[in-house]
C-alpha cells in the first residue's frame, strides 16, 4: 500500500484550516496517511495551539509568506509518502477520496497528476471541475470542464487524461516530482500548477481528473475577486506561463493578443468601474515581465500587501 501525505498551506486563514482537519478526520481514514500543514507566515503563528487540538498532524512553520508553490514545496520536502496530496486549505474531504485517487495513480504508472471533480462548498450542488481543457498558447485561454453547471452526474465515467490538474486538489506522483521537479516559486500565486504540470508533461507523464472523486471547495476565501492583488499576479503570471511553455510562435501571436485585445479591453472595463487600482496593475505586471527574465525570482509586488 503506497503511502499518501496529504499536505495544505495555511495562511491567515487558521479556522478554515481547522475545519479541513476536522474533515479529513470526521473520515475513516485511508490507512497510510501523513497529514501536513505548512503555515506561511501568518501574522499569529498558530501552530502552538494546533500541536495541542491536532496531535497526529506534523506542522511546519515558515517565518515569510512564501506563496502556494514555496509553501507547498516545503511540505513536499518534509513528505515521506510515494503519493503527495496538495489539497488547498479551504477543501473538504468526501468518504473514498484519497483511495480513489490512489487506485489511478496505482493502476496507471504512466498518470503523473490525478486531480478530483470539485464542486462548490456553499452551492453543493453545482461543479467548479471536472477536468480542464487544453491550452491555446496563442491566447493563453483554456477553461474548466463543466464550470458552474448544475452536476446531474455528466461528467461521472468520463474520467481520463485532461489538460491540467486544479490546485485546488492534485495528488502527484513523488517520481514525477523528482523527474519534473518542485513548482515554479517565482509564480508565487496563480498559473504555478499549470506551469508544473506542463513540466511534468515534458516528463513523459499523464494529467488526468477522476470523477469518482469528489471534494468540496469555498472559492475565493483567499482572495478577493476583484483585488489589486490578484489582478496583478494573474497578468503577470498568465504572460510568465507563455513565456515558459509557448512554441516561439505561439508567444508571438499571444503577445499581439494580449497588447492589441486584452489590454485594451481591460482598460476600458477599468475605466467603467472607476478601478483605477486595477488599471495600474495591469501595466505593473506586464513591465515585469519586459524587465525580468522569465526565471527571476523578484515578485514585483511587495509582500507586506500580500
Amino acid at each position: 500500500m503506497n503511502k499518501v501525505s496529504v499536505i495544505t498551506v495555511n495562511y491567515n486563514q487558521p479556522q478554515v484550516t481547522e475545519e479541513l482537519l476536522q474533515s479529513i478526520f470526521s473520515l475513516n481514514r485511508y490507512p497510510e496517511t501523513e497529514i501536513i500543514v505548512v503555515d506561511n507566515g501568518s501574522r499569529n503563528n498558530p501552530v502552538p495551539e494546533w500541536l495541542n487540538k491536532f496531535p497526529d498532524v506534523r506542522f511546519i512553520r515558515s517565518e515569510s509568506n512564501l506563496g502556494f508553490a514555496g509553501g507547498n514545496n516545503l511540505g513536499i520536502a518534509a513528505a515521506s509518502g510515494e503519493y503527495l496530496f496538495l489539497v488547498n486549505n479551504d477543501t473538504e474531504f468526501t468518504p473514498g477520496l484519497i483511495e480513489t485517487l490512489v487506485s489511478v495513480l496505482d493502476e496507471r504508472p504512466e498518470v503523473g497528476v490525478v486531480s478530483p471533480k470539485i464542486r462548490f462548498f456553499h452551492q453543493p450542488d453545482t461543479l467548479q471541475y471536472a477536468g480542464f481543457t487544453p491550452m491555446n498558447f496563442n491566447t493563453a485561454r483554456n477553461k474548466r470542464v463543466g464550470e458552474f453547471e448544475i452536476d446531474k452526474g455528466q461528467y461521472d465515467g468520463v474520467s481520463g487524461v485532461t489538460g491540467f490538474a486544479d490546485g485546488a486538489a492534485m495528488m502527484i506522483r513523488k517520481q514525477a516530482i523528482e523527474k519534473a521537479g518542485l513548482m515554479a516559486e517565482h509564480f508565487f500565486l496563480y498559473y504555478e500548477e499549470m506551469d508544473w504540470c506542463e513540466r511534468i508533461k515534458r516528463a513523459g507523464y499523464k494529467i488526468w481528473v477522476e470523477t469518482k472523486a469528489l471534494i468540496y471547495h469555498k472559492e475565493s476565501v483567499s482572495v478577493g475577486k476583484k483585488s489589486p492583488l490578484k489582478e496583478f499576479f494573474m497578468n503577470r503570471n498568465r504572460i510568465l506561463f507563455i513565456r515558459r511553455n509557448a512554441p516561439t510562435l505561439s508567444k508571438l501571436i499571444f503577445y499581439c493578443h494580449f497588447c492589441g485585445l486584452v489590454t485594451p479591453r481591460n482598460l476600458l472595463g477599468y475605466v467603467k468601474e472607476k478601478r483605477f487600482d486595477l488599471a495600474a496593475q495591469l501595466f505593473k505586471a506586464i513591465w515585469w515581465n519586459v524587465t525580468h527574465s522569465k526565471d527571476s525570482n523578484e515578485l514585483g509586488y511587495p509582500i507586506s500587501n500580500i
